[in-house]
């Protein structure tokens, strides 16, 4: 059992004690690394970084003690860095008695990193003789802390540019000021340099200034101006719709103050409307950025306004500053009309239960080459999702392999750059570890990679069940589409997600109760109600309820066939790999209970809702003894949830919403169930027991 946060001892272990396995000796042609062999490095800060790093993986990872010099006359480990136009370039050449890295400043950290990727691979110090060069697609690849929200300890910073990212991201509220507290911005810079990334600033900051006010310069100076001022190595500014609110003059758009729309206008706020004058607030806050850090990267996001028709999105594309990028979601906005039968689903953020692009993003991306704008897509291919907030990934590798192919395949209209997460932050799986092999190399055949993976994590004899496990859990998540109150509601917190009696009868005492969240924590989901939106296309929910119910169910059936197959899978692994494999079963396992949840919910709220209208006394018992069965189902799911989490306290954990489903979160869920069970739904029957006339007659409109 994991007490709450241990998890970041393992996120921190970027070099496991022992990753040698005796039963996978030297081949004939390989080379060995063994005690004789010397690390050469010259007196290059990021060289010298490299050879300490290799080091202590020789040590740890290979039990071999390298020492470090700056020459030797036996076998050696030598790193160079050299010039190159492609400054992300790095590569290594393989000969009987030398290893010779190369890169420049800015990749020869990723040689290191990557040998050790090849040597992990093959579970010990043997490498095959030849050349290899890696040419990293993208960059920057941006990512958020997965230790906890805008913390980014020294550990936590090693063990990101070990997992193949370039950049962090921080939200910026102030100079010093983050979304959750104090942070030294120029010591977090510095610190994350030493590694090899740069610093994204996001931006909360005041921007609610129109371009053509007389005192607009001044105002952002003060406000984008002043944090690179102080901050001039900062990597750039990153600038989203919703926090970057400001008073349009186009008169499509509402003028009014950010959460204070103007009493009766119906047209959207700027934060949702490609405004015709964003350009020139634009140039304000580039501006004021670029007087101080003339190469920041002004990061312009899209998000906000994918909804809004093509032409005007497109407008406001064309009439861009030249000299920013452009950032778009990849997959959201898509309509889904092959997935259910009578309705249609608009795709989610944040999700691989689609994956992409959407039209959304193609026809931005298509603009931005056009105007000849730089491209960045919000791509989740740090592998953790919304699909589970709660979870570090859905084990899906498969289906992000086809994310992996049509992002590559968008380098034609300039994709240079990914966002890999956003504020649900990032852990190392399995999904995390394709990428980065191939974002190094386009040409890695994912399939034989990610059977080896299997081999060295699971063993040769269990490698096939959990390859096809995978395959069944990444066909089940290609099937549905959830909508956003599923994101913000059961699948944002897994089966700690509250089960609620909502009828105007009965006066439940659920309806005052709060979610138990810590101090600090987001509360962005937490309506204790499960509330289906109206769907764009199905004018009443509670006919499209039972299709998702349908979808879901059929995404349950081959999400448990995976589970059966890794259940297999995992009666074949060897008795020192099980503790480390567990951590991925239990993840299939525990959204396989998070899929239980969501349906049991969706069911729930349709018999709630029949209950409301049900005017028989005999239905309306046969409807309360469904609720009971469904209700004792859940609490039997969300029990069985308790032994995974208490084993991985990382299952249950977000970084903005810190443990929504914790021991103690789906205890409290567990007592709710208990007084549904127990007490609100025997006194709604005795009620309509008692006063049968309730039921039997239809109330006026007035009563």
């Amino acid at each position: 059992m994991e007490k709450n946060y241990d998890f970041r001892k393992r996120l921190d272990d970027v070099h496991p004690l022992n990753r040698r396995n005796s039963a996978r000796p030297r081949l004939a042609e390989e080379i060995e690394v063994t005690a004789e062999w010397t690390i050469i490095s010259d007196n290059d800060p990021a060289a010298q970084y490299t050879a300490a790093d290799l080091q202590d993986y020789f040590r740890r990872s290979m039990i071999l003690d390298l020492p470090i010099a700056e020459k030797a006359a036996g076998p050696q480990i030598r790193i160079e860095v050299v010039e190159n136009a492609d400054r992300k370039a790095f590569g290594w050449e393989v000969s009987d008695r030398e290893i010779r890295l190369s890169g420049t400043e800015d990749s020869i950290r990723r040689a290191g990193f990557h040998l050790e990727d090849h040597l992990n691979l093959r579970e010990g110090p043997f490498l095959q003789p030849g050349k290899q060069e890696f040419h990293p697609q993208f960059s920057p690849r941006m990512i958020h802390s997965g230790w906890g929200m805008d913390e980014y300890p020294d550990s936590h910073l090693r063990a990101i540019a070990h997992a193949g990212f370039d950049s962090i991201i921080v939200f910026v509220k102030g100079m010093n000021r983050t979304a959750v507290g104090e942070l030294d911005f120029n010591d977090l810079i510095r610190r994350a340099a030493v590694h090899g990334l740069g610093v994204y600033f996001y931006s909360y900051l005041d921007t609610y200034k129109s371009p053509d006010d007389p005192d607009a310069d001044e105002f952002f100076d003060q406000s984008v101006g002043t944090l690179f001022r102080e901050c001039p190595e900062a990597k750039g500014l990153i600038l989203v719709g919703e926090s970057c609110y400001f008073p349009t003059k186009d008169p499509r758009a509402n003028p009014a103050p950010k959460g204070t729309p103007k009493h009766g206008d119906p047209r959207p706020v700027s934060g949702f409307f490609p405004c015709s004058d964003y350009p020139e607030w634009l140039d304000k806050v580039k501006k004021a950025v670029r007087k101080y850090a003339p190469e920041a990267d002004i990061v312009f996001w899209t998000y906000n306004w994918g909804k809004q028709p093509a032409p005007e999105r497109i407008a406001l594309i064309d009439s861009l500053p030249k000299d920013i990028t452009l950032e778009a979601t990849f997959e959201m906005f898509e309509i889904h009309r092959d997935r259910y039968p009578n309705h249609q689903m608009m795709q989610t953020d944040y999700s691989i239960t689609f994956p992409g692009p959407g039209t959304y993003f193609t026809s931005e991306a298509e603009a931005a080459k056009r105007n000849g704008l730089k491209l960045y897509a919000m791509a989740n291919t740090g592998g953790t999702t919304w699909d589970c907030g709660v979870m570090p990934g859905l084990p899906v590798p498969q289906q992000f392999f086809r994310r992996f192919d049509a992002l590559l395949n968008q380098r034609k209209n300039g994709l240079a750059g990914l966002m890999d997460s956003h504020h649900y932050g990032w852990f190392p799986t399995v999904v995390c570890e394709c990428a980065r092999w191939k974002f190094y190399n386009d040409k890695t055949d994912l399939n034989d990679l990610l059977r080896k993976i299997a081999v060295r994590d699971f063993g040769e004899a269990a490698a096939d069940a959990v390859v096809e496990a995978w395959s069944m859990w990444s066909s089940a998540v290609d099937v549905y589409t959830p909508g956003f109150e599923d994101l913000n509601g059961p699948f944002r917190i897994g089966p700690a997600y509250p089960f609620i009696f909502q009828t105007a009868l009965y006066p439940h005492v659920e309806a005052n109760m709060k979610f138990p969240v810590r101090p600090g924590a987001s509360k962005t989901i937490l309506d204790l109600y499960y509330h289906p939106e109206q769907i764009y296309g199905m004018t009443f929910c509670g006919r499209r309820v039972p299709e998702e119910i349908a979808c879901l169910e059929r995404a349950s059936g081959l999400w448990e066939q995976g589970c059966a197959k890794m259940a297999d899978a995992m009666s074949r692994v060897p008795t020192e790999k099980q503790s480390g494999v567990r951590f991925q079963s239990g993840a299939g396992e525990f959204f396989r209970r998070t899929l239980r949840t969501a349906v049991h919910i969706k069911r729930w709220w349709l018999l709630n809702r029949k209950l409301e209208v049900e005017y028989d006394f005999d239905a309306a018992n046969a409807i309360l003894d469904e609720m009971e069965r469904i209700a004792r189902e859940e609490a039997a799911n969300a029990e069985s949830a308790i032994p995974l989490v208490e084993y991985d306290s990382r299952l249950g954990w977000e970084p903005s919403m810190d443990y929504r489903c914790d021991p103690d979160q789906i205890r409290w869920k567990l007592a709710l169930m208990k007084n549904l069970i127990e007490n609100t739904l025997p006194a709604y029957r005795a009620t309509i027991c008692r006063y049968p006339e309730l039921k039997s007659v239809k109330p006026q409109p007035n009563q």
